[in-house]
């Protein structure tokens, strides 16, 4: 074990896409544990398109991340010393560590839950049984309450959450329909996935894609992108409706005002309902979803793919892959 930690700060507030005079890479001594903490040594981390908007001054659903403070990140690491009878060295836990190699847990936070290596590989805990799971699984069943036999669209369909949205889409008895960049993504999405089509935004005409697609509509979409794709979809909505309003990855690095959609008015003509979720919402259910899940993959019903980088100060320039479509499936850091 090491007698520092590696940690990167927020040091600016990002105009348009994080650079690299936003952050700083500092070490600093590990100090002894207190009665009553641990230190976990970080071995995952995942990198989100929501890390984008907690680096932003404003109202949100989390308090943003304050300058000089230590980057936000949910990650997997394992118990390396405790003075907590409850965290015992050599359990691998989860947890909001933040973007550093060790992270000092106290009784105050940040809170851990331990999680079962030998059920599914460490960065599956940071896919479909972490975070876009659970985003995915309550985002869909909860708000888009999707209906056998309906069609269920999801933008970002080869992502972390829009991976896991269709293929629950498809174990609920509906047609899965995805939207990605690229032949490959979209590929892999159908033959992989098991999605019933997907449509590649940037080689043609999205909205004659969907209407292929989607010949009876869009009963539900789970909307990670926002922008246009989001106006496109709006003029293919069914009667009642639901839009799941996830992200807007699209939007989330515009330097002017944040583009709203064009196209509501069909929401009043379809009497449609288009509602925000925010997956911290249902933590004291997460364990049904994981549950759940886990055992739709021991089924062979759901599988999942990880795009690993490695290496704890490659964050500033990993995280923008996100926001250029670079990486394949759930973009999972590797501290070292």
């Amino acid at each position: 074990m090491s007698s520092s930690n590696r940690r990167i700060l927020l040091v600016a507030r990002p105009q348009g896409l994080p650079k690299a005079s936003d952050w700083s890479i500092e070490d600093v001594a590990l100090a002894p544990l207190d009665d009553g903490e641990a230190l976990v040594e970080v071995q995952l981390l995942s990198l989100d398109p929501a890390m984008r908007g907690w680096m932003n001054e404003g109202r949100s659903y989390v308090p943003p991340v304050a300058l000089g403070e230590v980057m936000r990140a949910i990650g997997i690491g394992e118990v390396v010393e405790s003075r907590r009878p409850d965290l015992l060295v050599g359990t691998h836990v989860a947890g909001t560590f933040g973007m550093q190699q060790y992270c000092r847990i106290g009784q105050a936070g940040p809170s851990v839950t331990a999680v079962d290596l030998a059920a599914a590989p460490a960065q599956k805990w940071l896919n479909p049984l972490g975070m876009p799971g659970m985003t995915a699984y309550f985002g869909l069943l909860e708000v888009g309450r999707p209906e056998p036999g309906q069609t269920v669209v999801v933008s970002g369909a080869a992502g972390a959450v829009g991976q896991s949205v269709g293929q629950i889409a498809r174990i609920k008895g509906c047609r899965a329909v995805g939207i990605a960049g690229g032949k490959a993504k979209c590929d892999f999405v159908v033959n992989d996935l098991g999605f019933d089509a997907c449509i590649d935004y940037k080689s043609g005409d999205l909205k004659a894609g969907l209407k292929e697609a989607c010949p009876d509509g869009v009963d539900v979409y789970f909307d990670n992108v926002g922008g246009s794709v989001l106006d496109i979809v709006l003029t293919r909505i069914t009667r009642h409706a639901r839009i799941v309003v996830c992200g807007a990855i699209s939007q989330y690095n515009n330097t002017e005002t944040v583009r709203g959609p064009a196209n509501y008015l069909s929401l009043l003509v379809n009497r449609a309902r288009m509602e925000g979720m925010v997956v911290f919402d249902y933590a004291d259910r997460y364990p049904q979803a994981v549950a759940d899940i886990a055992a739709w993959m021991a089924a062979g019903r759901m599988q999942s793919r990880e795009d690993v980088v490695e290496g704890l100060e490659t964050f500033p320039d990993r995280l923008l892959m996100l926001f250029s479509g670079q990486n394949f499936g759930k973009l999972v850091l590797k501290v070292s």
